[in-house]
């Protein structure tokens, strides 16, 4: 994080500030809104330097029978919405500016990048954000790697164990199970993690300073592991006929910013 944005970390000025404010109220109520992206990262990993945009966006996650309690709440918080974004798309995303002006998108059921997430089955595990491996496939599902998503990937690696790797640690663990459900049912999803998992060690000895330091797991054996499971997990009829195809035809979309 560069001497420009330090200083704003923990004020009005840092995103994760409203954010938090705004998860923090919807897990009190009881309405189902989790945070997701690089500002859920930060509140899993308080103890890694930031990174940090003034004008970042703040990205949520909803359940679609709570979909209408989550866009009452958020008016109620002092959000403004796009009714008629909403009103169009309200089934998949809903859109609403925040008091501060930032721009919130809120994702419902899924998100769909270069492939699709679907987060309803470990939705409820956390308060305030997804599922850390789901955080973690979200990011790893990307195809065109960028250093701040590759940061959120090594920064959620550093701090969690993969489940079964170190019994007995804590609660807050990759969801092995979970991980292995996705990529061993869908080739282009293995694919692009593994693609992704094995980039790491190149972009870190281009970049040292994407590894937090002091960190309680190393990343990169916990990336080279994921990939080893990846490799391991029993594959689905679907996956072995497309992975018969590979490389040939695209394996992934090419995500759209949708206007508001």
């Amino acid at each position: 994080m560069g001497d420009n944005e330090s200083h704003i970390v923990g004020t009005v000025d840092d995103p994760l500030i409203e954010a938090r404010r705004l998860a923090e109220g919807a897990s009190n109520a009881g309405i189902p809104l989790r945070l997701l992206g690089g500002l859920a990262v930060r509140v899993l990993c308080p103890d890694f330097a930031p990174r940090l945009r003034r004008d970042q966006d703040i990205d949520f996650g909803c359940l679609s029978k709570g979909r209408q309690k989550v866009a009452a709440f958020l008016e109620e918080a002092g959000c403004e919405p796009d009714r008629r974004f909403n009103s169009l798309n309200g089934d998949r995303q809903m859109y609403f500016s925040a008091p501060s002006g930032r721009p919130i998108d809120v994702m419902v059921d899924r998100l769909t990048m270069c492939h699709t997430l679907d987060f309803r089955p470990k939705f409820n595990t956390l308060p305030l954000t997804l599922d850390v491996v789901d955080l973690l496939l979200s990011k790893l599902q990307i195809v065109e790697l960028n250093e701040k998503d590759a940061r959120d990937i090594i920064q959620l690696l550093a701090a969690f164990p993969i489940t079964g790797d170190s019994p007995g640690e804590g609660t807050l663990e990759i969801d092995r199970d979970r991980f292995c459900k996705v990529l061993g049912a869908d080739w282009g999803w293995w694919r692009t993690v593994t693609d992704n998992l094995n980039k790491l060690p190149l972009l870190v000895s281009e970049s040292p300073q994407l590894l937090p330091t002091p960190a309680p797991r190393d990343a990169l054996r916990n990336a080279e592991r994921l990939a080893e499971i990846a490799d391991a997990t029993p594959k689905s009829m679907q996956w072995k006929m497309r992975s018969k195809v590979g490389d040939r035809v695209r394996w992934y979309e090419l995500p759209e910013e949708v206007a508001h």
